[in-house]
């Protein structure tokens, strides 16, 4: 090919051109890697992606979400919350998430009430929710109650020297009532003797009262519970302040005396008062929970057949159990002969009455099933005692299901399929002899071989 002065051009003009077009190309790569995200899960089942039903909700909430990782410096852990909320940041991209050591930052711990490492606290619209199991059921139905916008007032009894969900002292609830307005629910107290039960109200709580209330009151609370009032009662050892009538329409008897429980001591516990729960029923109260929970100086309780009432046990006590009639000093010990019950004792009945019993309302709609929790003891509540093992998140649970604020997604777990792989004895004993006997056969025939052409060169 002859080179003229006209090819030279050409050819230099081509350059250029390439040049323009490569740079222009890396450009719109460039603008097309920043303006638009493409993701694809192929994984089997596509269980790296959230379910519709989440994506939903996230559609549904307008504002930012806040997620704080209370994590130690494990890169393994932060890496698992990392996936779980990048997940979730596919569809929502303003959900932020901020990691806090809890070794350094005491103060936030405590006030966010963080009991184990890992946990995340979710904020929305000022209201949030701490979530220990990291996975998307827990980490959803946390965002679905957290964004209902609807108020729910929960009443505690006053005035006859009941626990203060506002108080300080150690006897009060003001660290259980903190939480529960953090989470979004709204706290009031009513003395029956001055005023009757608001109407709003979703939930009663009668937290230890020591001082007996007056027949007009019992009639209120009767009343209440005609109505198809919610109720979580929290009764003391021998206290139960005039209540018979109440508990007589539950179909309920406190027995006698309080609860001892000899295996405290296997948790360092010295008091014979304490009882310790370690295991839970199949019950939308304790779906899971796995950490024990403390109850000091509670009493056992009996369930009677009463009906348009369905009753089961919630909280159960261990088999060293029984009822201690006498003073708890010096040696206790089990008498047989005496009206003292051997363990498992219950200490806390969930209680339920159907709609299609109670009575409709104005638009004939009939309400939802109306909901009872009585428990023995109160304290596990308390300012002292919340923190213990798994009593807060014992009485969060309590109070959702209460207030019916369980309306939990049912989100089955993705998983792969024919992940496991099984084998017969033959096909066992085949690999086991072909990577035993049969390989390091051929690895030492292969060698001699090799050293027998190399001998002969």
């Amino acid at each position: 090919m002859e080179i003229t002065r006209r090819s030279r051009l050409l050819l230099r003009l081509q350059s250029w051109l390439f040049a323009l077009l490569f740079i222009g190309l890396v450009g719109l790569l460039a603008w097309l890697s920043t303006q638009y995200v493409y993701q694809a899960d192929w994984t089997a089942g596509s269980r790296n992606t959230i379910s519709d039903d989440t994506r939903t909700l996230l559609d549904n909430m307008e504002q930012g979400i806040s997620i704080t990782a209370f994590a130690r410096e494990d890169e393994l852990l932060r890496r698992q919350i990392q996936g779980l909320v990048s997940s979730y940041r596919r569809f929502k991209p303003d959900i932020t998430l901020e990691f806090v050591n809890p070794d350094t930052a005491p103060e936030r711990v405590r006030a966010q009430g963080i009991s184990s490492d890992g946990e995340l606290v979710v904020s929305y619209q000022g209201r949030s929710e701490n979530v220990q199991t990291l996975s998307e059921q827990q980490l959803t139905n946390s965002l679905l109650r957290i964004s209902r916008q609807d108020e729910r007032w929960i009443v505690f009894l006053s005035g006859h020297g009941e626990r203060d969900p506002h108080g300080e002292a150690n006897f009060d609830l003001g660290a259980f009532g903190k939480e529960l307005e953090r989470q979004g629910i709204r706290l009031q107290t009513v003395n029956l003797a001055e005023s009757d039960i608001p109407e709003n109200t979703h939930l009663l709580v009668i937290a230890g009262p020591r001082v007996s209330l007056l027949p007009g009151e019992i009639d209120l609370l009767v009343d209440y519970l005609d109505r198809g009032g919610n109720l979580l009662w929290m009764a003391e050892p021998g206290r139960t302040a005039g209540l018979e009538p109440l508990a007589e329409q539950l179909g309920i008897e406190f027995l006698p005396g309080v609860i001892v429980d000899a295996t405290t001591r296997m948790f360092g516990i010295e008091n014979p008062a304490f009882v310790v729960v370690t295991t839970y029923p199949n019950h939308d109260v304790t779906r899971g929970m796995k950490a024990v929970s403390v109850f000091p100086e509670a009493s056992a309780l009996e369930l009677r057949d009463r009906e348009q009432w369905q009753a089961s046990p919630l909280l159960s006590t261990l088999n060293r159990s029984w009822t201690e009639i006498g003073e708890l000093a010096g040696e206790i010990q089990f008498d047989e002969d005496s009206d003292e019950r051997a363990g498992p004792l219950d200490i806390g009945v969930a209680i339920t009455r159907n709609a299609a019993t109670q009575t409709a309302d104005e638009t004939g709609t009939a309400p939802p099933a109306q909901r009872i929790i009585v428990t023995g003891d109160g304290d596990f509540l308390s300012n002292t005692y919340l923190g213990n093992a798994g009593n807060l998140d014992l009485g969060l649970n309590m109070v959702h299901w209460l207030s019916h604020d369980d309306a939990f997604l049912d989100i089955r777990v993705k998983a792969a399929p024919d992940t496991t792989l099984e084998l017969g004895k033959a096909a066992q004993a085949t690999i086991a002899l072909g990577f035993l006997v049969g390989l390091p056969l051929l690895l030492l025939a292969s060698g001699l071989v090799i050293w027998w052409r190399r001998r002969g060169r």
